[in-house]
């Protein structure tokens, strides 16, 4: 990246566009940053993938997640929580060994946890996305640079949300963690100013309605 993109964020595309530049044009994460982060959703499968994924990142780059993301799913049956229920010692033995993961003991097992909490949420709230999106930001889009994002870590949203997941039980959802999982799912909108994704993005947010 280079001092320019460092100082403003944003970085020149192969379109020619301007983008956040977090994703330094590598395919991957370009293809990740246009197509995905930010977008809202209340699909429960992939807002559960989501959290696990951002647990998983915690102490690494999420570049090394999304390369790792189709062998992860594989490895936690596509991240639908019922089969996960399945998976016992044995599972996390084979897991832990299995180079084409993140061979972490504590977020594998952390995963099979919180597929139980996932469900017993569904239970209480109607479902996962019913319960994440209460805890969206009230107030309007407001103006966002580099300055201000890079040293955003939490937010009071994201801290309230962590304290309730672990109230109930959950691990690896610290608030930064929550947070990094509340920008990804579109429940902050945090494409900075000139980025080409801000407001369209911004547009499908308007438009989406949070599960009651």
């Amino acid at each position: 990246m280079d001092e320019e993109a460092r100082a403003s964020g944003l970085i020149v595309g192969p379109d020619g566009q301007a983008r956040c530049a977090w994703h330094g044009n590598d395919p991957l994460y370009l293809a990740y940053h246009d197509e995905e982060w930010g977008r809202p959703t209340a699909d429960d499968r992939y807002l559960f993938e989501k959290l696990c994924l951002e647990g998983f990142q915690a102490g690494l780059s999420w570049l090394t997640i999304l390369r790792k993301r189709e062998n992860l799913r594989r490895a936690f049956a596509n991240f639908e929580p019922p089969a996960l229920l399945a998976f016992g010692a044995a599972d996390v033995e084979r897991l832990v060994n299995d180079a084409g993961i993140v061979r972490h003991r504590g977020k594998i097992e952390s995963v099979l946890n919180n597929a139980r909490r996932a469900l017993a949420l569904v239970e209480e709230a109607g479902s996962l996305a019913a319960f994440v999106w209460r805890f969206a930001p009230s107030s309007r889009l407001q103006r966002l640079d580099w300055a201000t994002l890079k040293t955003r870590t939490r937010t009071p949203e994201s801290t309230m949300l962590s304290r309730e997941l672990r109230r109930r039980g959950w691990s690896f959802v610290g608030p930064t963690t929550v947070y990094a999982f509340m920008q990804a799912v579109g429940i902050v909108n945090d494409h900075i100013e000139g980025c080409c994704r801000r407001e369209p993005v911004e547009a499908l947010r308007r438009a989406f309605v949070p599960p009651a």
